[in-house]
């Protein structure tokens, strides 16, 4: 490299793809999902998001006298399939719960549902591992070689369940939060680098031993005795002394910097709010270190279900009924999460719900069997609430009221 080649790269700036892909030996890359699940924040929000969808039932219901309700005979074998065991070596939550993982650590997640023809029912449905899956989106085909869940093969995309995370070009593969998140993460990976460090040398510092004095004729004299004090500080410090004494008129100047100079602890947290923002969790929900109250809780709870968890469940809702139920039959069948679960722990929020749903007419043995419990003798009796009245018996009630007044 020539001495204009050396000027101009010193002042060429530093650009995204050096950021990305490394340009600085104190940098961390995050490579690959296994990088990325060491970062704390990152593994919370992925075992958040995939756990609490993978506790919620995902029921295969049939419309009948105009209500949508759980389909008893259940001759396609779906509701075995959702919600006890999808695959020979697979329950239902671990089922749902890697779809999720899939989604966020990759941007995508594939299933291969198989049939049985003699019993006209769908007889598997196979979660292709990661990595075994090569889709041509020009020929709409996946080509699968999973050898391990014995999946191998090409597939049109009708035979393939295809959920896809957030794309921004290519509607037809996913794109998954690692790859948006790749910068920030790498942050945070360089934080979690240094802490290691800093505990390892015990914080240890750099600096710089000089002397203001000079003497004339001895200065290659003055020179090694200086180097000479620097080794013995340096030995010291790495020795692991407290105290240091500095000979002669020696001063010793730290250049690097402390935690609190670095604003080091607030980098820190900041990345952590960063990482919450890509993956939809709110920062409480990671144990962050934010003020809250009572209010604030359950406004990011209502937030948390409706913004993030919500669209999860809607995208494999919508992908499920799409590829599992025949087209002339979409108006007769859905595939829904049962959303009242996520509450299943708040016990005075399911009694207000229940109690409301007494009010607007629904029947003490509903509410009853939403606990499980049996129903009772004239339990099937609707009740609305006494201080609801319709427009119409106000009107008969005050004709009569006035025929009353005439007799008297």
């Amino acid at each position: 490299m020539g001495i204009f080649e050396k000027i101009k790269s010193l002042f060429t700036r530093e650009t995204v793809a050096g950021l990305r892909y490394g340009t600085s030996d104190s940098s961390v890359i995050v490579r690959g999902d296994e990088s990325a699940m060491r970062i704390a924040t990152v593994f919370r929000c992925v075992k958040l998001l995939s756990e609490i969808v993978a506790s919620l039932p995902l029921r295969y219901l049939k419309k009948q006298d105009g209500v949508f309700v759980d389909d008893d005979n259940d001759r396609d074998g779906l509701n075995y399939l959702l919600n006890v065991e999808p695959d020979a070596h697979m329950s239902a939550f671990d089922f749902h719960r890697q779809i999720i993982i899939n989604l966020l650590l990759d941007g995508n997640a594939y299933i291969v549902p198989f049939y049985d023809f003699d019993k006209k029912q769908i007889s598997r449905l196979a979660l292709c591992g990661r990595g075994t899956v090569a889709h041509d989106t020009l020929s709409d085909t996946y080509t699968v070689n999973d050898t391990e869940n014995d999946i191998c093969g090409t597939f049109d995309e009708s035979e393939v369940i295809h959920i896809k995370g957030l794309t921004l070009r290519n509607y037809k593969r996913g794109v998954s939060v690692l790859t948006y998140a790749r910068l920030t993460m790498s942050v945070a990976a360089t934080g979690d680098k240094e802490t290691q460090n800093r505990f390892a040398n015990g914080g240890n510092v750099h600096g710089i031993v000089s002397n203001d004095s000079s003497r004339t004729g001895f200065g290659t004299y003055d020179d090694g005795e200086i180097r000479g004090a620097a080794d013995d500080i340096d030995e010291a410090i790495r020795g692991g002394r407290r105290i240091i004494g500095v000979p002669g008129n020696v001063d010793f100047k730290q250049l690097s910097l402390s935690s609190a100079d670095l604003q080091f602890l607030e980098s820190r947290k900041f990345t952590v709010i960063e990482i919450c923002r890509f993956f939809g969790v709110n920062p409480t929900f990671a144990y962050a270190d934010t003020s809250t109250n009572y209010k604030s809780a359950e406004q990011a709870n209502v937030a948390f279900m409706s913004q993030t968890l919500n669209p999860l469940m809607r995208n494999i809702e919508a992908e499920f009924l799409r590829k599992l139920v025949p087209r002339k039959l979409c108006h007769k069948y859905r595939i829904r999460f049962d959303r009242t679960d996520l509450y299943a722990c708040d016990l005075e929020g399911l009694m207000k719900y229940r109690a409301n749903r007494l009010q607007i007419g629904s029947t003490v043995n509903e509410v009853r069997a939403m606990d499980n419990l049996k129903p009772i003798p004239d339990g099937d009796v609707a009740l609305v609430s006494a201080n609801l009245k319709t427009v119409n018996s106000i009107k008969e009630t005050n004709e009569k009221d006035d025929g009353n007044s005439e007799t008297e």
